[in-house]
């Protein structure tokens, strides 16, 4: 799949057609070129495969030019071939009276050490002629500088260490940006510690499968420490330790200095007196301009949750100005999660993410003058500056009229809008995913649903309902965690819903509810918000409750296996990632009391032989006898040694299949990787929950395996592991097999 800047959408959303002459046949020729992909996909057997969904175009970082006449953003998009990402720059009229201009490459998008990929940012120039942004390329981290006419682009900085930050000068003369260790010091280091041996000690992730060059960091096998920063296990590369150097370029001259101390960019003031709550604000934004800070505080009675259940919304004025808060309807009790401040004016501009409209966002103007909230836009699904993950990223583009949003909603992928800040008119500038919509959309309707469960509480979650082959009600396929914007393969990336609807299996995704820090409680809500689910759907004769799979990743992993081995309602279950097991809580007590104290909170676990009532209750090792669905692993190396107390176990009694995807972190981002774990994935659960195989026969050994699973359950049970599944002599394909 290919990027293609002319196909422009230039549809209102709200249904109007006020397209410009130029734009009309460039739509129909799309939407004519789209459905035609789409009915050759349908005729070939898949119209939305797993590499479909992985080679998705996202859209990130749109920040408008100085005159609000065009904005700057980035695509991102996987190649499986290459097994790599491209980024690539583009300029687009704010009017949309033109299509989208390329003018520069960004490389692979830079990425945390879980593997998700960091905000795009870039800076014009005060007179629009320039856009700064960083880029990897050539195996560096430069500042580059792209003309905005897309005339070319080339890297301003060519330092020997990477850039990791940088700001242009109001009056657009001079760069200053920030470097740490060089390439060549990095280097150095990882192989002196090779050839003399690398000393364990609490910043040494000992938890994973190697130590040297074991980590996927910015296109290089790369050795890593843990990050004193965050929680939990966390990586860094080594010697990120090393402080902030700023340099100076002069951009007419194009010499290099040292930066002097005035030069060095500092974030806007932030004081937490300001809150009432003691930890401080949870979210601002800074109007340079003005000197003022706008503010979101938690607050409320926290009881067992991990964050207060309320947002408040504040701004600090100018000097001597005061604060006020905003107290209309529109702010008071709502989960405000973004707020910017609108340009040249009193407003702020902030988002709405609403748990029980399924995590769809709307946005609102606050003048702090007058206290006053106007609706600006409500949307179906995601509206920010490309954010998935619920990470602060540098949120719509802004001018004085309008903002530059990227949309995407659970069965539509990323799109770029602009959205009137008068009338809310949203109307598409940019729509690289247009084809995708049009398979989606035909493949499987998406709707959201809403339920309770015994105890009251609500839950929402997106269903992909399948297509039918015959009067029965399909099987069902859960994933439990997270599910904002486009739903391409879950939260964690690696279960197709569009796909496994497609292919017979109804698919739900589950959003959590506020996290509590009692973690029975956590997990039996969990529960109850999967079995509530089935029973829901199963009471409207929508799926078959004998026939439902399970999986996710992280805290996803965590309740699909709580799940396994406290209900009956799996057949089968997938998790990608570690559970806390005896392993990790020894490992992690050599990072030290952050780690010992965070189990203790989280989990309520301290030593094995302290708290062993609790290691019993929830720990997976201690339960594996209690797990009758079959468990497919596919785990990152950096977890795996982690899962082992509990897998190995279930894999000598044939209720697991393990596989190890070497250097890949938290979250799995090699196209290749992505693309066997989905694949896997849909095979899986179409052999427990269909009875079907794959006949390709690179998957023989494969079915040989989950066949031998299967029977190894009938022996041990008698009987199928589940209540009306098909048995082996009865399903065709098995027979086929079998008598090969």
């Amino acid at each position: 799949m290919s990027i293609n800047p002319s196909g422009q959408d230039m549809n209102r959303s709200n249904g109007s057609r006020a397209c410009r002459p130029w734009a009309s046949v460039a739509i129909r020729l799309m939407v004519l070129a789209g459905l035609l992909s789409v009915l050759v996909g349908a005729r070939a057997g898949e119209v939305v495969s797993p590499r479909r969904l992985i080679e998705v175009v996202d859209i990130s970082g749109p920040v408008v030019s100085p005159d609000g006449t065009r904005v700057a953003f980035r695509t991102e998009q996987a190649s499986i071939d290459r097994n790599t990402y491209d980024s690539v720059w583009y300029v687009q009229d704010m009017e949309g009276d033109a299509p989208a201009r390329r003018i520069g490459e960004g490389g692979p998008p830079l990425r945390t050490s879980a593997g998700l990929t960091l905000p795009a940012m870039a800076a014009w120039s005060p007179d629009g002629r320039w856009i700064y942004y960083r880029a990897f390329m050539d195996g560096r981290i430069d500042v580059w500088r792209a003309n905005a006419d897309g005339s070319g682009a080339k890297p301003v900085t060519q330092d020997l260490a990477d850039v990791r930050d940088f700001s242009v000068s109001a009056d657009g003369r001079s760069l200053v940006y920030s470097v740490g260790a060089t390439r060549e010091e990095v280097i150095a280091a990882e192989q002196a510690e090779y050839e003399r041996g690398i000393r364990v000690d609490r910043s040494v992730p000992i938890g994973q499968g190697a130590l040297f060059r074991s980590g996927n960091v910015e296109g290089r096998l790369a050795t890593q420490r843990l990050d004193y920063l965050g929680d939990g296990f966390a990586r860094v590369p080594l010697l990120s330790e090393v402080p902030d150097r700023w340099k100076a370029i002069d951009l007419v001259e194009w010499t290099a200095r040292d930066a002097v101390p005035a030069e060095i960019p500092s974030p806007g003031p932030v004081a937490p007196s300001l809150s009432r709550d003691a930890s401080g604000p949870w979210r601002s934004a800074y109007d340079p301009a003005r000197g003022r800070i706008a503010v979101l505080t938690r607050i409320g009675e926290q009881g067992n949750l991990v964050q207060k259940p309320d947002v408040e919304l504040s701004a600090v004025l100018e000097e001597g100005g005061g604060r006020v808060r905003c107290q209309a309807d529109a702010c008071a009790g709502k989960p405000i999660s973004d707020v910017q401040w609108g340009v040249g004016s009193d407003e702020v501009i902030f988002t709405v993410t609403d748990p029980a409209e399924g995590l769809a966002q709307s946005i609102f103007r606050w003048n702090v003058g007058s206290g006053e909230v106007v609706p600006v836009v409500r949307a179906q699904g995601l509206l920010n500056g490309g954010q998935r993950y619920g990470v602060a990223d540098t949120g719509c583009g802004r001018s004085l009229v309008a903002l530059a949003c990227v949309a995407s909603d659970a069965n539509r992928p990323p799109r770029l809008e602009r959205v009137d800040l008068e009338t809310g008119e949203r109307r598409v500038l940019f729509d690289p995913n247009a084809s995708l919509h049009a398979a989606v959309s035909l493949a499987t309707p998406v709707r959201l649903l809403r339920w309770k469960d015994a105890a009251g509480r609500q839950f929402t979650g997106q269903f992909f309902a399948a297509q039918r082959a015959d009067d029965k009600p399909p099987p069902l396929f859960i994933a439990y965690y997270y599910c904002p914007g486009f739903l391409r393969s879950g939260f964690g990336g690696e279960w197709p819903l569009a796909t496994l609807a497609e292919k017979g299996i109804s698919s739900l995704c589950v959003n959590y509810p506020p996290f509590r820090f009692d973690a029975l409680e956590r997990f039996n809500e969990g529960l109850a918000a999967v079995k509530s689910a089935v029973e829901m759907l199963a009471s409207a004769g929508e799926i078959d409750p004998a026939r439902v799979g399970m999986g996710e990743l992280s805290f996803g992993t965590e309740i699909t296996m709580w799940t396994a081995f406290n209900s009956d309602l799996l057949k089968a279950a997938s998790i990608t990632g570690a559970v806390l097991s005896r392993s990790m809580y020894l490992h992690g007590t050599l990072k030290g009391e952050e780690f010992v104290s965070r189990a203790k909170r989280i989990w309520q676990l301290g030593p094995p032989d302290e708290t062993a009532d609790q290691w019993k209750r929830i720990g997976l090792e201690f339960n594996v006898d209690k797990v009758s669905a079959p468990v497919l692993m596919q785990i990152p190396e950096q977890e795996y040694l982690w899962l082992l107390d509990s897998a190995v176990p279930l894999m000598l009694e044939q209720k697991a299949d393990l596989y190890v995807f070497p250097h890949a972190p938290h979250f799995k981002f090699q196209p290749r990787h992505l693309l066997a774990a989905n694949e896997r994935n849909v095979d899986w659960f179409r052999f427990w929950l269909q009875d079907y195989e794959d006949p390709a026969p690179e998957k023989r050994q494969q079915y040989l395996g989950w066949r031998n699973m299967k029977a190894r359950a009938v022996d041990r049970d008698g009987h199928e592991p589940v209540e009306g599944g098909s048995s082996l002599s009865s399903n065709p394909v098995l027979r086929h097999h079998e008598g090969q």
